[in-house]
């Protein structure tokens, strides 16, 4: 029997994170996850993994800790998918977003190579890196363009995460993932704000949660949103998180682009989730100036080819299919 595996996760309460816990254990691996300190002890993502994996406390901000992770632990695989992940508190988060995001991950790159440079490293790298390109499709040769603070940062860090495997023979990869969406996203996200409020009008919930400037997501009947004409490639974060250890089983590191090749808009996920509990999404959502971006990238698709071919990995999961999931799992959530 091969000895099991330790996979090291940074960032391990978010979306990604929780369905990545979920995965490696399911295949057998220690799971040791990493998490910042706060007087908020509760992480619903990962509720259900308490007392299935080892939970560390630390930052990115503080390479010591994490150089002394890597060294405790000796992990055989290490995926940092821990940032600063929204890319409208960039702009008003410069420094943290560069510290975080950007820096963030040299620090955990020096870490693997000090203390254990046989392990296989995965960057989450984002779509926003590729911001305005005048492109339909994206692939991994596309030329990067990022055009917002959160953007550029992520470039940063997947230019030296590709330095740390030229340089010094990391087995380091980049996922180049388009948007990935989920029951487990939190409020900040325009698709899980849509979904949570057309849940909460359909209930008539009296009380719903607050948006990220700390007012009722919902406002007699209506939620405000920034860019009806916003357009993403838009997939499932379980389905992407496969992808992410696909990438660290293959036999040679590279940098893959994790999509859909589909595009859709924002006004199409507001129709088709208040379609989903029988509403108009026009009587229901407003344009507010407050939500709406410096710059916008580009309407582009992600192509997964090389994925497909080398990795076996594609989507299955339609865009349809998802908002109605993420609809579905809203309402039970506030039923319960």
């Amino acid at each position: 029997m091969a000895p099991q595996k330790t996979a090291l996760v940074t960032g391990i309460t978010g979306q990604d994170g929780s369905y990545l816990a979920d995965l490696l254990l399911e295949k057998g691996y220690r799971v040791v996850g990493l998490a910042r300190r706060s007087t908020n002890y509760r992480y619903p993502n990962i509720d259900h993994l308490i007392g299935k994996i080892t939970l560390e406390y630390g930052d990115l901000m503080d390479g010591d800790r994490l150089c002394s992770l890597v060294q405790k632990y000796q992990p055989d695989e290490v995926y940092n998918i821990a940032a600063q992940s929204v890319p409208a508190d960039s702009w008003n988060q410069p420094i943290v977003t560069a510290e975080i995001t950007a820096v963030g991950v040299v620090r955990m790159l020096e870490a693997v190579l000090r203390h254990k440079p046989d392990a296989r490293f995965y960057q989450a790298t984002s779509r926003e890196i590729f911001g305005g390109v005048p492109y339909e499709v994206c692939d991994e040769d596309t030329p990067f363009s990022a055009n917002n603070p959160y953007g550029i940062a992520k470039q940063y860090a997947h230019l030296m995460t590709v330095n740390y495997r030229e340089s010094y023979g990391l087995f380091a990869c980049g996922g180049i993932l388009f948007n990935h969406e989920s029951e487990r996203r939190s409020l900040h996200f325009v698709t899980r704000k849509v979904t949570m409020a057309a849940a909460c009008i359909k209930l008539g919930i009296k009380n719903p949660p607050l948006n990220e400037l700390g007012e009722p997501l919902v406002q007699h009947g209506k939620l405000r949103v920034g860019n009806l004409d916003a357009v993403r490639d838009w997939g499932y974060a379980k389905e992407y998180v496969e992808a992410m250890w696909l990438m660290l089983q293959h036999d040679q590191p590279r940098d893959y682009v994790i999509g859909t090749n589909t595009i859709y808009t924002v006004r199409d996920l507001c129709r088709v989730a208040f379609e989903q509990v029988g509403l108009n999404w026009e009587d229901h959502i407003e344009c507010d100036q407050r939500f709406m971006r410096p710059t916008e990238i580009a309407a582009s698709r992600g192509d997964y080819s090389r994925a497909k071919r080398e990795l076996g990995w594609e989507p299955r999961t339609s865009f349809e299919e998802l908002i109605r999931l993420m609809v579905n799992s809203d309402l039970a959530l506030l039923t319960t």
